[in-house]
């Protein structure tokens, strides 16, 4: 296997040595990462997770995108950024290049956390867990990477450092950012942040918050502008598609607003594009340029002496950025503020809480529920936990992993006295 420069014995370590490698075993650390998520349950569940279109409650169809399809799209992106960045040379070459197979994983677990329904159900999570410790689709990625993604007290999937930290958007704890509704992770992650940062303290300047969370190794930069790429993109791919963007639409959006020139040459693209149905071959197109538009420049950090992987800054295109910008801003204002999704959004919520709330009452109020609504072996690891807090985390975790259709599955069971709900 080719050495590369670009990594040291620091990256590679992994949160407990516990676990051997085979002798024989070819694959580098990083493509173990990555295989480990590919053969994960969490992996396969978010084929039924909503990406845009809620996946079971209406308005997908069988071509829409989901949490897996995106992932897998993000994955695409981000080993085409590494590989464009290695080819233009500079600080980069064939002995110091960026690891496709790591930012790949990244890319492939950068949404394992996140709940049914799509942002509304990380945003009622939130509000229902707001007394034991809040909710955020990063922090509980990061959870099931280091605890709970292939069974209980066995340290997750055991991840390099260097995996880890190009998953860990972000490095505030909650209790850090109180009011925050998102960007933050669990205060019992701690322990976690500090294997990333080997201990190392953060220096002033990076106080909680933004500062604290525009830290980001290399590879993190690299799959959260693969990220950006795939959404702001292939959703407004998806919106159209699904009539929720259209050219009269579309046009009277732009009209009602106080574009640049740069911004109105962007929508009359997307319009003709509309017009000559060619939608998906030009923004597929954009993909290609959004790739292309990255460089990297020196950026000094506090880690520079233990990993190259914070020694770098990705540069995108100011151009490129304001295109994936105003994607961004007519698929919310054309396609989640359409009454129609938000009325899903609004049943999403009210399924959520009424789980949850039913199960506060039997496992995190009580620790003698009257009924058994839960999986035995989930319900026996909640008995066998004395905090509340703790317990309202296991309920949480267990809400967390279900996909749209098991979410309204258990909504049904539980509160549905329709026709065959006795059958399910």
């Amino acid at each position: 296997m080719r050495k590369n420069a670009f990594y040291r014995d620091f990256d590679f370590a992994r949160l407990t040595e516990a676990r051997d490698t085979a002798e024989a075993e070819h694959r580098s650390a990083f493509q173990i990462d990555r295989d480990r998520i590919i053969h994960s349950s969490a992996f396969r569940r978010l084929q039924g997770k909503t990406q845009v279109f809620h996946s079971f409650l209406g308005g997908a169809s069988d071509f829409h995108r989901t949490r897996l399809t995106h992932s897998l799209e993000v994955a695409q992106v981000g080993r085409a950024i590494c590989g464009w960045l290695q080819s233009q040379g500079g600080a980069l070459n064939d002995e110091f290049y960026i690891d496709a197979d790591l930012v790949e994983a990244a890319c492939l677990s950068h949404d394992l956390g996140h709940p049914p329904f799509g942002h509304i159900g990380e945003s009622v999570l939130h509000r229902l867990m707001k007394e034991f410790g809040g909710f955020e689709g990063n922090a509980q990625t990061l959870r099931l990477l280091t605890e709970t993604i292939f069974g209980e007290g066995r340290n997750g999937m055991n991840p390099t450092r260097a995996f880890l930290d190009a998953v860990l958007k972000y490095k505030t704890l909650r209790h850090d950012t109180p009011d925050a509704k998102n960007h933050f992770i669990y205060d019992e992650q701690k322990q976690h942040l500090d294997f990333v940062l080997q201990g190392n303290d953060f220096p002033e300047h990076l106080a909680p918050g933004k500062p604290r969370n525009g830290m980001r190794s290399l590879e993190c930069q690299i799959m959260d502008w693969a990220d950006d790429t795939a959404y702001s993109i292939n959703d407004l791919a998806d919106g159209i598609r699904a009539e929720y963007i259209t050219g009269p639409r579309l046009e009277a959006w732009a009209q009602a607003r106080d574009l640049s020139g740069d911004e109105a040459a962007h929508v009359e693209f997307l319009l003709k594009a509309i017009r000559d149905d060619r939608v998906e071959a030009r923004l597929s197109r954009r993909i290609g340029e959004h790739i292309r538009h990255c460089s990297v420049k020196p950026q000094p950090s506090f880690m520079d002496g233990l990993s190259n992987r914070h020694a770098f800054e990705l540069v995108i295109d100011d151009e490129v950025r304001l295109k994936a910008k105003i994607n961004k801003r007519i698929a919310v204002d054309l396609v989640f503020r359409t009454s129609k999704l938000q009325q899903i959004d609004f049943k999403a919520e009210r399924m959520l809480t009424r789980l949850f709330e039913a199960l506060r009452e039997q496992y995190i109020v009580s620790r003698e529920p009257r009924l058994h609504l839960l999986p035995e072996p989930v319900e026996q690891r909640i008995l066998a936990t004395e905090e509340p807090r703790e317990r309202a985390r296991l309920v949480c975790d267990w809400l967390a992993n279900l996909t749209d259709r098991a979410a309204f599955h258990a909504h049904q069971r539980m509160f549905d006295a329709g026709e065959g709900w006795l059958a399910d």
